[in-house]
């Protein structure tokens, strides 16, 4: 049976009587008859790092995408920051969001692709600048002070007027992370952003990443199949499998004794295949 998000909303808290950046009650995804989400229940807390694992059509993806609203919901509800991103309070209770309330609570969210989609026509620079004057209403001197700024922080203060066809496949990605970023959200969301890319360049966006991690406060929620970054670089990891979270715990715990036959399947696939 389907359950109505509105009928059992509370605003959410932690053990320590925190908000959660990012939560996820009983989200299902369907397309057709394939469900790809299965009655999710998720928490993530400020400044949490998350790693998300798994095979492929486990739902990793797809949780990235209902979160940054790119895929409607089927069923259940997501809260960013304390408040209903796919819905809205209206005359005292829930219902579906309007075009701008989701407008207005997913500019909390960054997303950085596999595919680094960025504008061909475009330099460096131009990229960074663009949503922040038309969506944020930045002035062109502000937006480009803002991303000069990243573009020093990702490595590029060198590549500003570059266009993409200029520039490696990491320095692409590192531009995209820099872009996402300009807009100043509060979590970001990496879609296995290493996976086109050969191991050198691999290195200098998941350097990136990582120094992003120790200066910023940023809730980070990333799909990767890099098991010894997740390892390193997530406070939790999370397996999924079938459209469920099927383990999940702090990295050494996940790593050196997983409980889950399914997990253990998994990982030593993993082993085998590097």
């Amino acid at each position: 049976m389907k359950r109505d998000p509105a009928a059992a909303y509370t605003p959410a808290v932690d053990r320590n009587g925190d908000t959660p950046m990012v939560r996820f009650r009983n989200v299902t995804k369907r397309y057709g008859a394939l469900t790809v989400l299965d009655g999710l229940d998720l928490e993530v807390g400020r400044n949490e790092k998350v790693a998300i694992i798994g095979p492929s059509g486990s739902g990793k993806s797809t949780l990235l995408r209902v979160l940054m609203t790119l895929d409607p919901l089927t069923d259940g509800m997501i809260e960013v920051d304390g408040e209903p991103l796919t819905h809205m309070v209206k005359n005292g209770a829930l219902v579906p969001a309007s075009l701008r309330h989701l407008r207005r609570v997913r500019s909390k969210i960054g997303m950085v692709f596999q595919s680094f989609n960025l504008f061909p026509h475009m330099t460096a620079l131009a990229n960074t600048i663009e949503a922040p004057m038309q969506v944020l209403g930045l002035s062109r001197k502000e937006a480009t002070e803002r991303a000069h700024e990243l573009l020093c922080l990702v490595g590029l203060e060198d590549k500003c007027n570059h266009y993409p066809s200029q520039l490696s496949g990491g320095q692409q990605q590192r531009v995209a992370i820099a872009r996402a970023l300009a807009m100043r959200p509060k979590v970001m969301l990496f879609d296995e952003v290493t996976s086109a890319l050969d191991p050198e360049l691999c290195g200098e966006v998941l350097n990136v990443i990582r120094r992003l991690g120790s200066e910023h406060n940023l809730t980070m929620l990333m799909v990767t199949h890099q098991m010894g970054f997740a390892k390193e670089f997530a406070d939790r990891v999370c397996f999924f499998s079938q459209g469920k979270i099927i383990e999940q715990g702090p990295p050494q715990q996940f790593f050196s004794a997983p409980e889950h036959e399914r997990t253990k399947q998994f990982l030593r696939a993993v082993k085998e295949a590097m």
